[in-house]
């Protein structure tokens, strides 16, 4: 970036080997131009490919450390917790549960029970209880969520499918093959377990069908606009709480040991099992059927929402309930080869956590997907043997089915509830809850601001997935020396991170005699191109030459050389099913401004690194100074008068699903304090009250400079070179 000397001082400090990717041409030196690459030529980044799908591959690495288990264990349960929009946990409201209705079988009863897991809004479902009294004082119990069968808990197979499943040996009997729901959690109170059966949203009495004008949340629809992405609300997020709240319920019943609780469900139900378990610490053990694999991450919304799965999959999410007992099963579906693509990665954490003997796992490939009897009986075994401490092989026996209309929670002594509301109502609700628990974390002294940046510095990282790289991991690639504007010599590469595929193009500009003191981020929606204009360096530039600043220009992710051949496909059903696997472009943008000021301090070692964003840049400049921290030495950040609550398309650009939940810009400068920063162009956005209430509590209210208006180039370089 510097004198030829420096250069060699760059490549040595890189990496890796300076070099050119096989598929990198370099300009030509006919003419300068800030370009890195041959007209045409695109950097081999695969974030500029198609974006990942939950039918791609997930493998899941495992930690080499119990250390880096656990520090990876805790990033993972809090994107978790981010992403169904459940960080920080909402307030658990009373559940006013109604049980009722006992109908007496061989050996158990059922109940018909629904409860608020919110105000309201109800979860439905039956509670079968084994007869007579627990020979220890207290039942061990299972939650039971359904999946996607046909009507859910009232599923009944048709006659020609009981036949197929008796004949192939997946069932043994009539009544298991056509009520294989109500089979499973008879033969568990058979067993000894309180099992509660709970609805889906949209299914059986959960069913917005029937009751469209009071409880329309329709399950295959989820929250699919612009502010259900910004407020993190979506189908998957309300599933989750009505299973934390199911939970609630269960560990609340007098005659059961709220320590000895398991979970169950196949399909959807399956990924409601290990959601459940990554987010919630008091399962005991658990069992989630046919869903965890590296191939097919769950097709339905309610088993996707924005960053579930970027950068993990489904082995992993259920690899956060290690050490405890976790057994599943696979079919001949996307968990066939879960016995050579996962389960061996699960043996090697379960060892690492010195429980090797609480995983197992059973493919049975000639049955489809399904949670028949086979895997059923497997089921029964692992739970009898974990929370009954019987180590019995266990077949399942004959049962009475109850008529699915029987099942049902409501009837003529047992109407729905009179407060029960639709989605409209109830998101509105949802947001007023979530906007008085943020209110209640403005920074007021050391201690708030310290929570403050605990929640929502936490889900600034999820939201970006993203944090300032660790010494060590920044690669320079293909490194050139050229002759700007002036004479001046630059330095021309591709900035990436070891063990990805980034490559992002960048041009060093110091000025003459620079002493490698102070350097400049130049964040632009131009890019590195807005260094010049008119054959000569930009204004701003030359400023900062002379006070010996040198300039380092990117082109993030979408600008300039990182513009893919289209724009950043976003799936136009639910924009979860894309940002639940991939970064959204600003994140990504954000990303590459952190790749540049981790260059900028390890291989430049500038012993000052401001930031300056441009116009649509300056939010981007913003988030990534809040996550670089101390590091950026200054701040100057255009506002351009954006809101990220004035979004109406997921696909926006500048989407960054959760941003108004925790409070949009305003939120992300206050997590800026102490650092100096100049915002402006804020004009109709907040009030920066927020901002203001972090840098006082910080003690460091004068280091925070805003102007109503967009600033003159010359004042923002005066700023940054002051003092």
């Amino acid at each position: 970036m510097f004198s030829r000397r420096d250069v060699l001082k760059w490549s040595a400090l890189s990496m890796a080997p300076v070099c050119v990717r096989p598929s990198t041409t370099w300009a030509a030196d006919a003419a300068f131009t800030t370009n890195v690459l041959a007209a045409g030529q695109k950097p081999t980044d695969a974030r500029l490919g198609p974006p990942k799908t939950l039918n791609d591959y997930f493998p899941f690495p495992v930690p080499q450390t119990a250390a880096e288990w656990a520090a990876r264990r805790q990033a993972v349960r809090e994107q978790v917790l981010v992403a169904t929009g459940l960080w920080p946990l909402p307030d658990k409201t009373p559940l006013n549960p109604v049980v009722h209705g006992a109908i007496e079988r061989d050996g158990y009863t059922v109940e018909k029970v629904f409860f608020a897991s919110m105000p309201g809004h109800y979860v439905c479902g039956n509670l079968y209880k084994p007869a007579g009294k627990p020979a220890t004082g207290k039942w061990p119990a299972i939650l039971s969520p359904h999946g996607h069968w046909l009507n859910g808990r009232f599923y009944e197979a048709p006659d020609a499918e009981v036949a197929k499943q008796m004949k192939s040996g997946a069932e043994a009997t009539k009544e298991g093959a056509k009520y294989p729901l109500q089979a499973r959690c008879a033969m568990l109170a058979r067993l000894g377990f309180v099992v509660f059966h709970y609805d889906m949203v949209g299914y059986a009495d959960s069913t917005a069908i029937k009751h469209i004008a009071r409880s329309g949340v329709p399950h295959p629809e989820g929250f699919a606009d612009a502010n259900g992405e910004l407020r993190l609300q979506s189908l998957m997020g309300l599933q989750t709480w009505n299973s934390v709240r199911a939970l609630d319920f269960i560990e609340s019943l007098p005659d059961v040991d709220a320590k000895k609780i398991g979970v169950t469900g196949a399909s959807g139900g399956g990924t409601q099992t290990f959601v459940l378990c990554a987010v919630d610490d008091r399962p005991a053990a658990a069992f989630p059927a046919v869903m965890v694999s590296t191939a097919m991450q769950g097709g339905c919304v309610c088993e996707n929402c924005s960053y579930l799965r970027v950068g993990t999959g489904n082995v992993e999410l259920a690899a956060l309930f290690a050490p405890k007992p976790l057994a599943m099963s696979g079919a001949d579906d996307w968990t066939k080869e879960i016995m050579t693509k996962g389960f061996p990665e699960l043996k090697k954490l379960y060892a690492l956590a010195g429980a090797p003997e609480n995983v197992a796992a059973q493919a049975w490939t000639q049955f489809p997907h399904n949670y028949n009897q086979v895997a059923r009986e497997f089921m029964y075994s692992w739970f009898s043997k974990h929370l009954l401490g019987k180590d019995d092989k266990i077949a399942e026996k004959p049962f009475t089915p109850v008529p699915p209309k029987d099942l049902t929670v409501f009837d003529a002594k047992h109407a729905r509830p009179a407060d029960e509301v639709g989605s409209v109502k109830l998101r509105e609700a949802m947001t007023k809850a979530s906007d008085t628990k943020m209110a209640a974390l403005a920074p007021t002294d050391e201690k708030s601001l310290a929570e403050f940046r605990r929640v929502v510095g936490t889900a600034l990282r999820v939201m970006v997935n993203d944090t300032l790289p660790v010494a060590g991991t920044i690669e320079v690639h293909g490194l050139k020396e050229d002759t700007g504007p002036g004479g001046l010599k630059v330095h021309k590469a591709l900035l990436g991170r070891k063990g990805s595929t980034d490559a992002v193009p960048a041009i060093g500009c110091p000025p003459a005699g620079f002493d490698g003191n102070v350097a400049v981020l130049w964040l632009h929606p131009q890019g590195k191109a807005s260094l010049v204009e008119n054959g000569d360096w930009a204004a701003p530039v030359k400023a900062l030459h002379q006070k010996k600043i040198a300039v380092l220009g990117i082109d993030a992710f979408q600008t300039g050389e990182q513009v893919g051949p289209k724009p950043f496909p976003v799936n136009a059903t639910y924009a979860g099913f894309t940002y639940g696997y991939n970064r959204s472009v600003l994140a990504n943008q954000v990303r590459d401004a952190l790749t540049a000021i981790a260059f900028l301090r390890d291989v430049i070692k500038a012993k000052a690194i401001h930031v300056v964003g441009w116009g649509a840049f300056g939010p981007a400049a913003v988030l990534a100074r809040a996550l670089a921290g101390p590091v950026v030495t200054k701040l100057a950040a255009d506002l351009n008068q954006f809101r990220f609550e004035t979004l109406t398309d997921p696909a926006d650009p500048m989407m960054l699903p959760g941003a108004g939940k925790y409070g949009g810009l305003p939120a992300f400068l206050a997590l800026c304090a102490p650092g100096e920063v100049l915002a402006h162009n804020h004009k109709g956005t907040a009030t920066g009250k927020l901002s203001k209430a972090a840098y006082a509590a910080a003690g460091a209210a004068d280091k925070l400079t805003r102007a109503e208006s967009r600033l003159d180039p010359t004042v923002v370089t005066d700023w940054l070179v002051k003092g």
